[in-house]
């Protein structure tokens, strides 16, 4: 398990992560492969200028497809938790970006 911590910025919702977010890393002997997930909670404000908070937790599925769920209590931002949404992850540097993309259900 590995901490970070981080902030967000986009058009709906600017924030920062509460506390330690964690990248979890599960490698498997029986299969060989390797599960990698990422959870943390960001506190911030939507685009109506709300107080809110964002839980993510981000999961590869395949080599190059990460599906994020995220849980909410804005209410701008409410459908977010019921779209099929996918993220890119690129490394930078020793940073990392997140990008999360949605569609509808």
């Amino acid at each position: 398990m590995v901490p970070f911590g981080g902030t967000a910025h986009s058009e709906h919702f600017h924030g920062e992560i509460m506390g330690n977010a964690v990248d979890t890393q599960k490698y498997s002997l029986k299969s060989g492969k390797c599960k990698f997930s990422a959870r943390y909670l960001l506190k911030g404000t939507d685009k109506d200028g709300q107080s809110c908070k964002l839980f993510i937790e981000n999961e590869l599925i395949d080599d190059n497809c990460w599906r994020p769920t995220i849980i909410t209590d804005s209410e701008y931002l409410r459908n977010w938790e019921k779209l099929t949404l996918t993220a890119a992850v690129d490394a930078i540097e020793k940073d990392v970006t997140v990008k999360i993309y949605g569609s509808d259900v």
